[in-house]
């Protein structure tokens, strides 16, 4: 009888513990899930500043710091999730970079190229090298200095400024976690109403850590296809959210056809529909905790 109490304990703690980790493995995702737009907004915002950055690489990067930091997510810690993962992808981004993954291969070398004249020059000479003398020195035109000089200069201050950002993220106030949970409810939004094709795209490069190659060998088109269908998302994402956020947006002149300007009205006006019944959602979940 003993042995066979203690087997039937024994199968009841299994049973528990699986059913523990399934809802734990549940709310990890649902987290992973909740956040997946964030990954894209912060890929766009980085870019922004520096065109010159790979979003592929950053999006993969950014995709598993959130899948990182959903594994590793204290709530007991008082911080809101959204700055928390905003944090993680921010510094995954900034480590990217600093490994030299963040450029292409021809960007680096004309970099380190340019760098090493310069300071070559510069130990010889005693004083700063100018532009006419590194472009003398490396045989070539006074832009692709500049251009050079300017790319290593981007990306440093992109670097630092990731690195503040995350700082601050930090010591986040009431007034910017609710800013945060504003924006990343209407990004959640925003990706739930692109169309079917383009919202698989968008889910499978920010959330699934799969790269442009291997989404397009699973659809059977080319590489550019994928690149031009994510670029066409997240154009149409970041218009419409301006539009729709902006209290008194900027007159825009219309060069698509009907066809396109109207796809682009029907868009906007699902994502707004998701937004209010989300806003109305949230309202519901504060009222019945304040309650």
């Amino acid at each position: 009888m003993i042995g066979t109490h203690d087997a039937a304990s024994g199968s009841t703690d299994a049973t528990r513990n699986d059913n523990t980790t399934t809802t734990s493995r549940a709310h990890r995702n649902a987290l992973v899930v909740d956040n997946l737009p964030l990954v894209g907004y912060l890929v766009a915002e980085v870019c922004a500043r520096a065109t010159h950055l790979s979003r592929d690489d950053l999006a993969s990067a950014g995709a598993l710091a959130l899948v990182q930091a959903a594994d590793a997510f204290d709530p007991a810690l008082g911080v809101p999730f959204g700055a928390y993962a905003r944090r993680r992808i921010m510094g995954a981004f900034a480590d990217d970079m600093r490994s030299a993954d963040w450029a292409s291969r021809g960007t680096r070398k004309r970099i380190k190229a340019t760098l090493e004249v310069q300071e070559t020059l510069a130990a010889r000479l005693g004083r700063a090298a100018t532009i006419d003398e590194i472009a003398t020195a490396m045989g070539t035109d006074r832009a692709g200095v500049r251009e050079a000089m300017a790319d290593a200069g981007r990306t440093v201050g992109v670097i630092d400024e990731i690195v503040e950002n995350g700082l601050a993220a930090e010591q986040a106030t009431p007034e910017d976690q609710a800013a945060d949970a504003e924006r990343d409810r209407t990004l959640r939004s925003a990706v739930a109403a692109l169309p079917e094709r383009m919202r698989a795209i968008v889910e499978q490069l920010y959330f699934g850590g799969r790269t442009v190659g291997e989404i397009a060998d699973e659809l059977g088109v080319t590489h550019s296809a994928v690149s031009q269908q994510r670029t066409a998302a997240m154009k149409l994402m970041r218009e419409s959210i301006g539009d729709l956020l902006a209290a008194d947006p900027a007159p825009v002149v219309e060069t698509a056809t009907a066809a396109v300007q109207a796809r682009r009205a029907a868009y906007r006006s699902q994502v707004a529909d998701l937004m209010m019944a989300d806003a109305v959602e949230a309202r519901r979940a504060r009222a019945a905790i304040a309650s």
